[in-house]
């Protein structure tokens, strides 16, 4: 396969690429710019800039012709999917899995700790001098359900083992034996979730988890629950979290919002109970040499020939 290759690093930078004189391929920098570094009808592998608009992600596709793989840097490919499903049949979409695990399972138990020790109070209350001593609830003995039990959804576990959680239940879209126990489908929430203490969404984005968490699943929780979402804003129906959480029923961990970024003004911003982090799941200093080792393994894989991995959705035409 010969061709242009866009990526959002100096191909000098990502350690391990094929070189462009054995495998045919020209490496071209892009990362959002407004100017294109090269015609994108030559492009055949396409690296959307991390963090970019949708619309600048989504800019260049439809004049990239001979396009053959669209790589993702995130682990969600929501925004970009159903454009690349649209192009030409063939075109592969692949996202990060394995980028991204580590950065969001230990933010996800960060604000999991902080919400129920009190962080966010505390810090409030140094600010007043004020000294808020207490008892708060510890994860210690607590059931945590893990909604979205793929490459993160594990990892979240792997970091709870030590902390002497009673129970770690699982859920994802189909049902599997695992290692450390059963993982449940989708339909056994309404069960599960008045067992749990803490819920964390680690789900993708997509038709049967947009608006999952609604009303109907907050009043499934039991009084005191904790839900933590570092997966997509838009898994959670905002509206009914900002119902429930101003009865003070339930608690809440924010790591992605809806609407996202959340405008100033927005009721979520006080609402009793919430904690707000903007986003930054994947957003740490472990982000890039696993998105360089990412890019190395998937382009030597495409310069012999072979089928990258990670693939989520092959366009039909």
């Amino acid at each position: 396969m010969t061709g242009d290759v866009w990526l959002p690093y100096p191909a000098d930078q990502i350690p391990g690429l094929p070189g462009e004189k054995e495998s045919g391929l020209t490496y071209r920098r892009w990362d959002g710019e407004e100017t294109f570094p090269a015609d994108p009808a030559d492009c055949v592998f396409y690296v959307v800039p991390y963090l970019s608009a949708t619309d600048v992600a989504l800019r260049p596709l439809p004049a990239m012709e001979n396009l053959r793989v669209v790589q993702t840097l995130s682990a969600g490919t929501d925004n970009v999917a159903p454009t690349v499903a649209a192009l030409p049949e063939g075109v592969m979409l692949c996202n990060a899995r394995g980028v991204h695990e580590a950065s969001t399972a230990e933010l996800a138990l960060t604000l999991t700790l902080a919400s129920l020790r009190g962080i966010p109070r505390f810090v409030a209350g140094q600010r007043a001098e004020e000294w808020r001593s207490g008892f708060y609830p510890a994860l210690a003995d607590r059931t945590v359900l893990i909604v979205g039990y793929g490459s993160i959804g594990a990892a979240i576990e792997d970091r709870l083992t030590p902390f002497e959680c009673a129970r770690v239940l699982r859920v994802a879209r189909s049902a599997r034996a695992t290692e450390r126990g059963e993982v449940h489908p989708f339909t056994a929430l309404p069960t599960l979730l008045p067992e749990a203490d803490v819920v964390i969404l680690s789900t993708p984005l997509t038709e049967q988890t947009r608006g999952l968490v609604d009303a109907e699943f907050l009043a499934r929780l039991k009084d005191g629950a904790l839900l933590v979402n570092v997966a997509r804003g838009p898994v959670v129906d905002t509206e009914a979290l900002l119902a429930e959480a101003g009865t003070g029923r339930v608690s809440a961990a924010l790591d992605v919002t809806d609407p996202e970024p959340l405008p100033a003004g927005h009721p979520l911003w006080h609402a009793p109970g919430v904690l707000v982090s903007p986003h930054v799941g994947g957003s740490t200093s472990a982000f890039e040499p696993r998105a360089k080792r990412l890019l190395a393994r998937q382009l030597t894989r495409f310069a012999a020939g072979g089928q990258p991995d990670n693939i989520v959705l092959t366009a039909r035409g």
